[in-house]
């Protein structure tokens, strides 16, 4: 869909050839000759950008741009000044009011193209990474949810995220990589909201059918994720991070390098926390002795690389004081 511009300007001529340059650069325009008609206009349709005059009859760009910002559902439309005026004062009030840029007439082509589009990238930025924000703090209540099921995996979701990252970033991923390694390590285990309470807290050892129930929580998490855009890349995580290098984990029983190289990461970081938090079957060992339970297993459980990236990451930080999860 393509963006659109409102133009707030009292003088048509120069309404109308703003009008032109934006249309032939791809943009949308709706026009306004004073800040209430431009008030007018977006009751009907909402703005990708504001850009507007100062001196204006019946509502000048100052009054205007204050209304804009009392609406709550508007606080995001970037908001460019446009005026003849050149003199430090306005600018600096068009600044103190927190508008994104302010142009000077006459404006050339390529300085109104270029506001336009920088002030749009960023904030859709910006809206990115707030979505990121919410999707993370859903994500976390509804994987802390299921935790609270199991008295032995409080606090679990936030470390295996956080170790993950830590071995991730000695590996060198930037951040695109790094969000993935972020919701997978907090959704890993969401599947078990389909594990029954009995099993998840029976203190004894697993009966056969226990045991198969357990053995579905990565299929089912995949499945639960797998039809969301957003979480799809973070499938495999969820589908293969109980799968061993030598091909004798579940629930797929697939190893070595088909095995996706997030859920590589993520089963180290399981496997340590789980080793270094008490259990139903045994108590926590030390930090130092998981870590050589780690490296004594790689070949066979876990991928000898990871394993690397997992040690120069332990010697590095103990994996404590770790940044916590934003």
């Amino acid at each position: 869909m393509e963006d659109t511009i409102l133009i707030v300007e009292d003088n048509p001529t120069l309404r109308e050839g703003l009008c032109e340059i934006l249309e032939f650069e791809g943009f949308n325009t709706l026009t306004a000759g004073h800040g209430q008609e431009a008030l007018d206009v977006m009751e009907k349709q909402l703005p990708s950008l504001i850009l507007a005059d100062i001196s204006m009859p019946v509502m000048d760009g100052f009054e205007f741009f204050g209304r804009v910002r009392e609406r709550e559902d508007w606080l995001r439309i970037p908001f460019i000044f446009l005026s003849a005026r050149s003199d430090k004062p306005d600018i600096l009030k068009g600044k103190q009011l927190g508008a994104e840029d302010y142009l000077v007439k006459p404006v050339d082509h390529d300085e109104l193209i270029t506001a336009v589009r920088s002030r749009m990238e960023r904030n859709e930025q910006l809206a990115i990474a707030q979505l990121r924000d919410a999707y993370q703090g859903s994500l976390l209540m509804l994987a802390n949810a299921i935790e609270l099921r199991d008295r032995y995996t409080r606090g679990h979701v936030e470390r295996v995220t956080m170790y993950s990252l830590a071995i991730a970033e000695e590996l060198g991923w930037d951040n695109e990589r790094l969000e993935i390694i972020r919701f997978g390590g907090i959704l890993h285990d969401v599947g078990k909201i389909h594990v029954r309470e009995t099993t998840l807290r029976k203190t004894g050892s697993l009966d056969d059918a226990e045991w198969a129930e357990i053995r579905q929580h990565p299929q089912i998490g995949a499945d639960m994720i797998a039809t969301v855009p957003y979480l799809k890349p973070m499938e495999g995580i969820v589908r293969y991070h109980h799968e061993r290098f030598d091909g004798k984990g579940y629930p797929y029983g697939i190893g070595g390098q088909d095995i996706p190289i997030e859920a590589r990461i993520v089963a180290i970081a399981d496997s340590f926390d789980a080793i270094t938090s008490n259990r139903t079957y045994r108590p926590k060992l030390t930090f130092d002795q998981a870590y050589e339970e780690i490296l004594r297993c790689a070949g066979d459980r876990y991928d000898p690389e990871m394993v690397e990236a997992f040690k120069q990451t332990y010697l590095k930080t103990g994996l404590l004081n770790l940044p916590p999860l934003s």
